[in-house]
């Protein structure tokens, strides 16, 4: 299946900024709203921004017609998920993409995203899991904002690199970009928002998980055949683990590495992907080249 790309944003062109999970407010995207006018663009808030429905941003069906309407309006050129949280997986299945992929257009975020990301990538199109605007101005983040804008805006994506790590497996891969958030990856398993593994460089991340559920989840991910057919594995931030009382016996990147010592593709570990302010923008679907050597590993 060749992946479609959507078009650049220009100045100019308008943007929605929407809340398919958690519940936020307008006064916390005022940074945002600043930095993307800054950025020539026009900013419309959905309705589900300021949505209030328990800790989501408005109830299943607002959430979900919200996110209708900026897929089907021709004049919104990308679509901005303001935050994570939960609850994007309650709503994709009620989604409509026949508008989408006819004139398709960014859809943008990470985390609880991830559902969207990998949707749209097994319905053909490349998306941007990337930091969204609740985290636009957070300290330490310019990097991962510069990323964000160049993927928008078309313009080529600076190489990321990372120095060695002991865990690293040697090698190089090229392959379309598949992934996000194991927890989320986890869930859409055997749905229709599940993507193909196959002879792609999958990049993990997650956040709060205590460490028995990030094994057995990765156990799921080999048993299931879905690491079987990877070209590369590129491991991000795997922030705030928790363990029991009774500890569990291995770091987080030990048991991704239990894992993917079972094969035979590369792998590079200590990628700025995830829940820290370094979170550099991944656009879902494009072609990459993994490189992990003596020097450390390349992703680009």
């Amino acid at each position: 299946m060749s992946i479609q790309f959507p078009p650049a944003l220009q100045a100019g062109q308008r943007v929605a900024l929407v809340s398919p999970a958690r519940k936020i407010s307008a006064a916390e995207l005022a940074p945002a709203i600043e930095i993307l006018t800054a950025w020539g663009l026009e900013v419309v808030l959905g309705d589900s921004i300021a949505g209030d429905h328990h800790q989501f941003a408005g109830d299943d069906t607002l959430r979900r017609r919200d996110f209708q309407q900026q897929l089907d309006d021709p004049s919104i050129r990308a679509i901005l998920c303001a935050r994570g949280g939960y609850g994007t997986a309650r709503i994709v299945d009620g989604l409509d993409f026949t508008r989408f992929n006819a004139h398709p257009k960014w859809v943008a975020g990470f985390s609880d995203i991830t559902v969207l990301n990998t949707h749209l990538l097994a319905l053909g199109h490349a998306s941007i899991h990337g930091v969204m605007p609740v985290l636009f101005h957070q300290t330490g983040g310019e990097m991962a904002l510069e990323s964000l804008r160049r993927a928008l805006f078309g313009e080529a994506a600076l190489p990321v690199i990372v120095p060695t790590h002991p865990l690293n497996r040697p090698g190089t891969a090229t392959g379309e970009l598949v992934g996000g958030n194991l927890s989320l990856l986890h869930t859409v398993t055997a749905t229709a928002s599940q993507a193909s593994f196959a002879g792609r460089i999958l990049f993990l991340e997650d956040l709060d998980e205590y460490l028995y559920h990030l094994d057995r989840m990765m156990l799921h991910l080999h048993r299931s055949g879905q690491l079987a057919g990877l070209a590369g594995l590129v491991v991000g931030h795997f922030s705030a683990m928790r363990d029991n009382t009774i500890p569990f016996g291995s770091a987080a990147l030990e048991i991704i590495d239990s894992y993917a010592r079972l094969y035979n593709f590369p792998v590079g570990y200590g990628f700025p992907i995830g829940h820290e302010a370094e979170n550099v923008a991944l656009v879902v679907g494009q072609l990459a080249h993994l490189t992990v050597d003596e020097a450390g590993a390349r992703l680009f």
